[in-house]
């Protein structure tokens, strides 16, 4: 006896599982079942239903545009915006010194320049102590410019109170002669030699005090003094003469009538200072001394020699 199976086969087909069997090009067998088994009933699952439909991709495009159109015109605005900046017209070209004052740590040098050497003379004073330096020099000077104007001040004095007579006395002459070794002094009477009365290194020439007394030779102040021993006020030059080295020294001056001071350098014939009677003395007169490479000489017989 036959059974009656419900197949698939004799139910009625969607049209999808229609088309999906049409298209397959054939249908599944009928399996006979045994006695001990149920009937398979082979089960066609429907589609599930349409789902709702999804939005048109079309809509989100011009959004989409739009960003990347702003995207663009961001890179675009980056890299052209400083350029731009840095961009000048032909109108707003500047000089050199534009561009210096501008940026005051660049320096701008233009290619037909030349190198100069630089002066330490024009340099000024900038610091507070720099300055008050400066002050302190330029006060010095003047103190000192000041002292030696009082002291030919007071040698003029001397010489007119000494010599009243003689009248006014020219400081600035110079001894006469053109040689390399002058007299120290023009109008003297000889006095005491050398070694004459015991020890005595020099010459005396005896004149009055307040007359002018001249450097013998060219060279450099060693020594300056109001009191130098027992040589009073007095003045002693160092020389080179014929490859030598000689010094002359003046002995017994007024007492402030020194015109030199020690390391300045002085002529032939330059004045000195004026005869006096200072130190161990007892009459107006200037000592003179010469040595030469360190011993004593005759200084009569040297002036005699070569004095011209």
């Amino acid at each position: 006896m036959a059974e009656d199976i419900n197949s698939p086969a004799n139910e009625p087909q969607s049209d999808e599982t229609s088309v999906t069997r049409r298209a397959r090009g054939r249908i599944s067998p009928v399996r006979p079942l045994g006695r001990s088994a149920s009937p398979r009933i082979k089960k066609v699952k429907s589609e599930p239903a349409a789902s709702a439909p999804r939005p048109s991709i079309r809509k989100n495009r011009p959004l989409r545009s739009l960003v990347i159109l702003s995207m663009v015109g961001g890179l675009v605005a980056t890299v052209a915006l400083p350029a731009y900046g840095a961009w000048r017209p032909a109108a707003d070209a500047l000089t050199l010194q534009q561009v210096a004052a501008d940026d005051a740590q660049s320096l701008v040098v233009a290619s037909d320049s030349s190198a100069s050497e630089l002066s330490r003379g024009s340099y000024s004073a900038t610091t507070p102590e720099e300055i008050q330096k400066k002050k302190d020099e330029e006060a010095a000077a003047a103190a000192a410019a000041a002292a030696a104007e009082a002291a030919a001040a007071r040698a003029a004095a001397t010489i007119a109170s000494s010599s009243p007579s003689s009248g006014p006395v020219n400081i600035s002459m110079v001894s006469p002669g053109s040689g390399e070794v002058r007299w120290p002094i023009l109008d003297f009477t000889l006095g005491r030699g050398l070694w004459d009365s015991g020890y005595h290194q020099g010459v005396d020439l005896l004149s009055s005090c307040g007359t002018p007394l001249y450097a013998t030779a060219a060279g450099v102040v060693s020594v300056s003094q109001e009191s130098y021993g027992g040589y009073g006020v007095a003045i002693s030059i160092d020389h080179v003469l014929g490859g030598q080295s000689v010094n002359s020294l003046y002995g017994h001056m007024t007492y402030g009538s020194r015109q030199v001071s020690a390391g300045d350098y002085v002529s032939a014939g330059q004045l000195i200072g004026f005869v006096g009677s200072t130190g161990s003395s007892t009459a107006c007169h200037v000592h003179f001394e010469i040595h030469i490479n360190g011993g004593v000489v005759d200084p009569w017989a040297w002036l005699q020699s070569n004095a011209s």
